[in-house]
């Protein structure tokens, strides 16, 4: 095995939350990423705001399997939604449409591992993204950002496929959640 693929010591302290991408009412904060371990994983943390709801999705080469931390989130994987407490864990398979938000009147956070490592390079782009068109460098405003070539070309990149599943506006409505833009 070559020196660049093989897993290596990695420490991250805690609270260190040197390595960010701002997004709309959550975030990610790096922590383990694909370059350290062979491609195998990628570990962050989602802060999510009082409201927050991220776009549904569907993978289609990654799984997902979160740890809440604080708070209240709720996640929705086709037809099967939950909201958990600190300590609860659940997997979201690729393959499968979902969501989480924050069910509760408190921050929330959450621990996401990614499996096979790489995605989390996806929230630096779509941050970077997002900076670029509030900032007026490319075309369009943020709010219109799923409307864009760009925001679709890194859709396509990273095998994601945004939908509005019939299930969405009832999971806002009884949430009290700020409609996700995708």
């Amino acid at each position: 095995m070559s020196g660049e693929n093989r897993t290596k010591v990695v420490v991250v302290q805690p609270g260190d939350e040197s390595d960010t991408a701002v997004l709309p009412g959550f975030g990610a904060v790096f922590k383990l990423t694909h370059q350290n371990n062979g491609g195998e994983v990628s570990i962050l943390e989602h802060p999510f705001a009082v409201g927050a709801i991220t776009a549904p999705h569907r993978h289609t080469r990654e799984d997902e399997h979160s740890l809440v931390l604080t708070g209240e989130i709720g996640f929705r994987s086709d037809d099967s939604e939950v909201v958990l407490g600190p300590g609860g864990y659940i997997t979201k398979p690729r393959g499968e449409m979902h969501a989480m938000w924050n069910a509760g009147q408190t921050p929330g956070r959450i621990v996401e591992v990614i499996t096979p490592g790489g995605f989390e390079n996806y929230f630096r782009e779509l941050s970077d993204l997002l900076t670029a068109h509030a900032a007026g460098e490319l075309v369009g405003d943020v709010e219109n950002l799923h409307e864009t070539d760009e925001f679709a070309r890194l859709a396509v990149k990273y095998g994601l496929t945004y939908s509005t599943p019939d299930w969405l506006d009832d999971v806002v409505h009884r949430y009290g959640l700020n409609h996700p833009t995708h």
